[in-house]
């Protein structure tokens, strides 16, 4: 019985959220192709979005998610060390060793020379 009045709460919310959506937008007329192009005062658009941002920055981004990931797991790593001992301290290790490759990956491909 408890679930069938969930169900029915759920139904009922459900029905109340796409009547209010619903309702704003019956009585609003349809904006033309131009006023829903993004941006640019509906003009068409010169190159893809993606077409401005230059493929060196790329290898950066690697980089600062290699750093991100190695301090976000170091933390709590250090609680659990004392706990552990050497297994905490061997797979610490590990986990290292596979961010150097990225990181030697990262030197290989310049990204620390600034141009």
């Amino acid at each position: 019985m408890e679930l069938f009045a969930l169900l029915i709460i759920l139904i009922v919310a459900l029905g109340a959220g796409l009547l209010l959506q619903w309702l704003p937008m019956r009585h609003q007329p349809r904006p033309s192709w131009s006023q829903r192009v993004p941006f640019l005062g509906g003009g068409t658009p010169d190159s893809h979005a993606w077409s401005r941002y230059h493929v060196r920055y790329y290898p950066m981004t690697l980089l600062l998610i290699a750093f991100e990931m190695e301090m976000m797991f170091m933390y709590p790593w250090a609680v659990v060390f004392v706990e552990k001992g050497m297994k905490a301290m061997m797979e610490m290790g590990m986990f290292l060793a596979i961010l150097s490759v990225g990181i030697v990956y990262a030197w290989r491909e310049g990204v620390f020379k600034w141009q």
